[in-house]
């Protein structure tokens, strides 16, 4: 699947200080007043700085990661003591457990969850005084992402109330790796101007008039007046698309334009000549007939309803007029999806809703909702109530089985919104209705048997409490083998994060939600057709001392763990199918893992070819490039979701102040655009490419369509969620609704270039000069990423532009930061000094500043 795969920790931006009032934490619920120890220092008063430290050229040859170091001060009147306490926060990746620095010592206590403890050698800390705890830290780090989060302090004496730090992150100011060349190198202005360049700005008649780009449009010679507002016309089975059309004229036409004497819309369910799709449309515009839309079923009307958004002029625009024009469009792609992690860090049902409809806006159709994984579970089963009062809390607690530790910067407060926090029954159904309505499927994901560890936690937690009452039952759900002495460590670092699959108990769990599921979709009206049972990044070691599994193998003749796991995914079918479903699942479902020449190798496993799974294939890193084609090839349908390509937790460069992660690429908005579903390796050198299988016709066949994929370990704030995912959302729906573009089959190289150049400069007019500055003026509220503009120097000025050309850059050459006031930049600048750039939206809100000297 695809976590983040090493990437655990939440965002924290430079220098931001959080302040926290002290909180105790009760059996299940809200905290209350804190306790600290008497004559202590208050930990609210504590003050902590994490920062990186820059390495000599040579030093990572000799040593490996990064030097980092805590900075702990008192200012409190009270001493911190020699003893009894300790200091607890979220970690990044790989933590050194067992470093010890100026008498305290780095300890892991479970996953990404670490504390700071005094040694003997500590002799406390007088107010007023600092102590550094210096580490390397194990992988290489210089991006804020990435960085400790959500510090607290827990005394001895009472240690159910953790205390909040207040907390400081100073990163580097560039990547840790400054070689020419390297992935993580930095990206400057002057990078950023070239790059930006391969595209100019158009004048309004050039720019592309929709996105996706439509199969077939027919301009027309004159344009349709809108002297009032659209008259609809649509029969009651188009109830949710007469809705939509009344959304469009609200969100796009002024208030005082006439409710009558507008064109006629006509709506109707009818058959698009020359397309099968059921979201094919036709969409046709003519100043004498007004707009009409036929659809192969409802949505291709709401298809057809969005290209009409797209062609209509932007709010507040003067002139109210269409295009005359005809269109016929249908997808390239069955399958056009995106995935929302709110594991990780929850987000309610509002931001939900939010991108259900972003999604409808760009045609896209299969929501991947990520319920589950080791760090919550989200969403309600009756007859489980553990799943949520347990598995859905995250906060501090001294007593185990109470709720899960922190995580991603949760904190000790079981209140955290992001922590804490799942949908109801109602809630969810309540999701799955507004995406049918927009013809959206939701496509619910249970993780198993890794990534499991909420589960597993909640219903240990359900064991000891029927236990203790004397239920006989009390292991009906239960998901671990209390003798299991295997030795493993995951992606997010856990070693008690399985399902055993030698427990019957497991099945009777995996059946009651698969039931539960299916009975929340059907009293919603909208019946569960797939269901996403997870299979991702089960450790290398897990089960191998399981004794309840070492019995499960004898009973089934099962020769190893590779065995073990096909008997597991058999049963687990068997449980989908018998529900009316059809099985979902990472790429690890389809493979199987073997030894070649003594590594290990992933190849397509036999078993499962005639089962219908449907696998959700990430891995296209180095060395498994090709697996989602010898995947399709082998006979299973796959929907392609490169972690180099359409992971858009990733960030965009290796730039310090960029956020996201970066433990699989760095994905920028090109990055997403240049792909081609069967062709992942075209811009691979030829050296790359050999070896390498190509996808066959009948593997064509195979590939269901493409998904982006947005895991929120550093998603803490839906803005956050708005910047990772926005415009690189736009790109998506681009490759997976229009057909490959002309430079993808180009046999010229030189030619190819030239298509592709082309190609690009009206995708990025069209987002810069219509697509975002709708989204700016319709009320959606998407907090989009705004780039930093390019800078270079040319004979004495500066000049500037920017990736989507049509954005108003402003500058100043004080140093100081430009506003919404400062001078346009309209050409180059000539002024002298510290230059330094932004682009604006049409609201005013400011991107990422770029600054070049010109002296």
């Amino acid at each position: 699947m695809t976590t983040g795969r090493s990437a655990v920790a939440s965002t924290v931006l430079a220098a931001l200080m959080m302040l926290a009032a002290p909180v105790a934490l009760a059996e299940n619920q809200a905290p209350v007043a804190a306790a600290t120890a008497d004559g202590a220092a208050n930990g609210a008063r504590l003050q902590l700085r994490w920062e990186l430290q820059r390495r000599p050229a040579n030093d990572q040859l000799v040593q490996g990661g990064t030097p980092a170091r805590f900075i702990l001060t008192n200012g409190d009147g009270k001493a911190l003591p020699a003893a009894g306490w300790s200091l607890y926060f979220t970690g990044i990746d790989r933590m050194p457990a067992g470093v010890q620095s100026n008498g305290l010592a780095l300890e892991q206590v479970a996953g990404g969850f670490f504390r700071l403890r005094p040694t003997p050698a500590f002799q406390g800390l007088a107010p007023g005084q600092a102590v550094e705890f210096a580490y390397r830290h194990v992988d290489s780090v210089f991006m804020p992402s990435r960085s400790p989060t959500g510090p607290y302090l827990v005394y001895d004496a009472a240690p159910d109330a953790g205390v909040p730090l207040q907390y400081a992150v100073t990163p580097l100011t560039e990547p840790a790796q400054r070689k020419v060349g390297s992935p993580h190198s930095a990206v400057s202005p002057e990078d950023t101007y070239w790059r930006n360049a391969r595209a100019e700005l158009l004048p309004a008649a050039s720019v592309p008039p929709v996105l996706p780009t439509p199969l077939q449009l027919q301009p027309g010679a004159g344009r349709l007046t809108l002297s009032g507002r659209p008259v609809i016309s649509a029969s009651n089975a188009l109830a949710n698309e007469s809705a939509l059309a009344r959304s469009l004229m609200t969100a796009n036409l002024p208030a005082s334009l006439a409710a009558s004497g507008g064109p006629q819309l006509r709506l109707r369910v009818g058959s698009v000549e020359g397309q099968a799709s059921p979201e094919a449309y036709r969409l046709a515009i003519s100043a004498a007939g007004g707009i009409d839309i036929v659809g192969n079923s409802a949505a291709g009307v709401a298809h057809g309803l969005q290209t009409l958004r797209d062609l209509m002029p932007l709010p507040g625009a003067a002139t109210l007029d269409l295009p005359e024009l005809t269109i016929v469009d249908a997808p390239r792609f069955g399958y056009r999806g995106f995935m929302l992690d709110v594991a990780r860090n929850f987000h309610g049902k509002e931001t939900v809703f939010k991108w259900i409809d972003l999604m409808a806006r760009f045609k896209l159709n299969k929501f991947h909702f990520h319920l589950t994984d080791d760090e919550g579970w989200r969403i309600e089963i009756g007859g489980l109530p553990e799943l949520t009062t347990v598995g859905a809390v995250r906060g501090h607690s001294a007593k185990p089985g109470v709720r899960l530790d922190p995580a991603y910067g949760s904190g000790p407060d079981p209140r955290d919104p992001r922590g804490t926090g799942h949908y109801t029954r109602a809630d969810y159904q309540e999701i799955v209705r507004y995406a049918a309505a927009r013809h959206i499927e939701v496509i619910p994901e249970i993780e198993m048997p890794g990534h499991a560890r909420a589960a597993v936690q909640a219903m240990q937690a359900r064991y000891q409490r029927l236990k203790a009452a004397g239920k006989p039952d009390a292991a009906r759900y239960l998901l671990n083998d209390f003798d299991d002495k295997s030795v493993y460590v995951s992606a997010q670092l856990f070693n008690d994060n399985v399902i055993n699959p030698g427990l019957e108990s497991s099945y009777t769990f995996i059946d009651h939600v698969v039931k539960e599921m299916a009975a929340l979709h059907r009293e919603a009206g909208v019946p569960l057709k797939t269901i996403h049972m997870g299979g991702d990044e089960l450790a290398n070691g897990a089960w191998e001392k399981s004794p309840a599994s070492h019995a499960m193998m004898r009973k089934h003749g099962l020769e190893s763990s590779a065995d073990l796991w096909d008997y597991f995914y058999d049963r687990v079918d068997a449980i989908v199918r018998k529900h009316g479903l059809s099985t979902a699942g990472w790429e690890e479902l389809a493979a199987r893992k073997t030894q070649l020449d003594g590594k290990s190798k992933l190849i397509p496993n036999p078993r499962f070819t005639r089962n219908g799974f449907t696998a959700y294939v990430w891995n296209n890193t180095v060395g498994l490039e090709d697996l989602a084609y010898r995947l399709a090839n082998a006979g299973y349908d796959i929907v392609l979701t490169p972690v180099t390509r359409m992971y858009f937790d990733m960030a965009r460069n290796a730039n310090p102040e960029e956020h996201g992660v970066n433990w699989g690429a760095y994905v920028d908005l090109d990055t997403v655009y240049d792909f081609i579903p069967f062709d992942i390796m075209k811009d691979s050198p030829e050296s790359a490419r050999a070896g390498k299988d190509r996808l066959t016709d009948y593997g064509k066949r195979r590939v269901r369509g493409i998904q982006a994929n947005l895991f929120s370990e550093t998603v803490r704030d839906p803005a956050r969620l708005d910047y990772l995912v926005m415009p690189r959302l736009a790109a998506l729906a681009e490759r997976a609704w229009a057909a490959d573009p002309a430079w993808a089959s180009a046999p010229d190289p030189v030619k190819g270039q030239v298509l592709q150049r082309q190609a690009w400069t009206g995708f990025v007019n069209a987002l810069g000069q219509r697509v975002l500055p709708r989204l700016d003026l319709d009320g959606s509220n998407v907090a989009y990423r705004i780039a930093p503009p390019g800078l270079v120097l040319d004979g004495g000025r500066v000049l500037a532009n920017h990736v989507l050309p049509g954005m108003v850059l402003r500058y100043t050459s004080d140093g100081s930061d430009p506003t919404a006031a400062s001078k346009r930049v309209d050409g180059p600048i000539v002024e002298r000094g510290t230059i330094r750039v932004a682009a604006f939206d049409r609201n005013g809100r400011r991107g990422a500043v770029a600054t070049i000297a010109s002296n």
